[in-house]
């Protein structure tokens, strides 16, 4: 690329321009540090394996989700996947408008959307979790929107772990912002979004992701071939009729056409966090009841704290310190 066609442009230009698109939060992270520092070193998924030309800048951008639905307690409710979707989409939209400016000042730009996942990594199962092209959730932290919390959401200080994800890539040389030394993250003192969570998913300092994407995408690809393999096994014509009439298969229908259940589905944990300035006007009043707490869940809530006071922080936490941040007595733990 020719440096006479660029123009010159600065960190606070694109975080401008990404919220007059509409994001809510916007952060650069330092392409380089990200190659350096992958989530998982024994599986890296870094800028540079999707593009070697243009991942020195990771901008990541934000939606933040509604309210209004995640007062609506049961995580399965279909108007609150609708709603993620779309709020999904517009993220889209503004992270593709983002890139079309950035093109239009010299620096060529690639989108990462949380949906993206490499099918050369499919190796038959549908029930294997998979992962996205790059950790967006480490991004965002890289790029200072937040620290990831004891189940490895983000959380951010605007609107705790409500909010949705894209980056957009691009070899431009502005200043990157820095992660945040802290936690925002009250760790196992808190728990809400283990006892809160259906699938039980929850653990210290990581999460069962595969537990997880039986929620999280309950209408996904493991859904869809586990009930046509029902269809294709059942004993007569007319079972096999009974179960294309059924309402899972008119999930999986609708899932396809705007992929609510499928790209968007439980958000449970995210509704009851605690952390964030929306919480405590718009959500405590119908949140602070968690419905799926019980004894077992928080005895093991209280291990956790009871480890963590004498110091034996998980092989977790180890791994993500990084992006967790540096524990507070906040939270149980003096790190």
């Amino acid at each position: 690329m020719v440096g006479i066609f660029r123009q010159p442009v600065t960190a606070d230009d694109i975080k401008a321009r990404a919220r007059e698109l509409g994001a809510d939060l916007v952060g650069i992270a330092d392409g380089e540090a990200m190659d350096r520092h992958p989530p998982d070193p024994a599986d890296p998924r870094r800028p540079s394996d999707v593009t070697d030309l243009d991942a020195g800048r990771v901008i990541v951008l934000a939606k933040r989700l509604s309210n209004g639905v995640a007062r609506i307690p049961h995580w399965g409710d279909r108007t609150k996947f609708y709603n993620d979707e779309l709020a999904l989409s517009t993220l889209e939209e503004v992270s593709l408008e983002l890139v079309f400016w950035l093109e239009e000042l010299g620096y060529p730009a690639v989108i990462v959307p949380p949906t993206h996942v490499d099918p050369w990594r499919y190796d038959d199962d549908p029930a294997q979790h998979q992962s996205t092209l790059l950790s967006l959730p480490h991004a965002a932290v890289e790029a200072g929107l937040g620290t990831l919390g004891l189940n490895r959401q983000l959380l951010t200080p605007e609107f705790g772990p409500r909010v949705i994800l894209t980056a957009v890539m691009c070899s431009v040389d502005v200043e990157p912002d820095r992660p945040r030394a802290d936690a925002l993250c009250l760790g196992p003192s808190c728990g809400r979004c283990l006892s809160a969570c259906p699938a039980d998913a929850v653990r210290h300092w990581d999460r069962d992701w595969e537990a997880c994407d039986t929620h999280r995408s309950p209408y996904g690809f493991a859904k869809l071939t586990e009930h046509i393999a029902t269809v294709m096994e059942a004993p007569t014509a007319q079972a096999k009729k009974d179960l294309l009439r059924t309402e899972t298969f008119f999930n999986l229908w609708q899932s396809i056409l705007r992929g609510s259940g499928v790209i968007t589905g439980c958000r449970r944990c995210a509704d009851v966090c605690p952390v964030g300035d929306d919480y405590a006007g718009m959500l405590r009043d119908a949140l602070d009841v968690i419905a799926e707490d019980d004894e077992a869940k928080r005895l093991r809530l209280a291990d956790m704290v009871r480890a963590e006071a004498d110091g034996a922080l998980p092989a977790g936490y180890d791994a993500q310190r990084r992006w967790i941040g540096e524990l507070s007595a906040a939270g149980g733990v003096v790190s």
